[in-house]
């Protein structure tokens, strides 16, 4: 594994995910999801999480699956994002007593989104890298 590309593209796979999750569930969605408190910082931690995520994917990308193109980067993303996406809500419907099917469905769907252009950008920046 490349370290410099595992790095540079997971830092910019954790930034596109974060502009991206305030596009979805900011703006676009704000009204289905809870909105982070103001006055916290729980924008940081979404920031810290956001990166976390785009490093586990590089780490995929680059370690395991040597993914290196958009396509295979949004194809790879699409199925990681399906079955985080699933899994997490069906956590989320068994813990939560206001969790519905419709939220856990369009929440699963937007991951799928997010974590298919998430992959392109990663896979993107890798192959670039070389």
């Amino acid at each position: 594994m490349k370290t410099k590309n595992f790095l540079v593209s997971g830092i910019a796979g954790g930034i596109v995910d974060f502009f991206l999750g305030w596009i979805f569930y900011g703006m676009l969605f704000k009204d289905s999801f809870p909105q982070p408190e103001e006055g916290t910082n729980s924008m940081v931690m979404i920031f810290l999480g956001c990166i976390t995520f785009g490093l586990f994917l590089a780490y995929i990308f680059t370690k395991w699956a040597q993914i290196s193109t958009l396509a295979t980067g949004a194809k790879a993303g699409a199925i990681i994002g399906f079955f985080i996406g699933l899994s997490m809500n069906f956590f989320n419907l068994a813990m939560t007593s206001d969790a519905n099917i419709q939220t856990a469905a369009l929440d699963v769907g937007i991951g799928i989104v997010m974590t298919a252009i998430i992959g392109a950008v990663i896979a993107l920046v890798n192959g670039k890298l070389g």
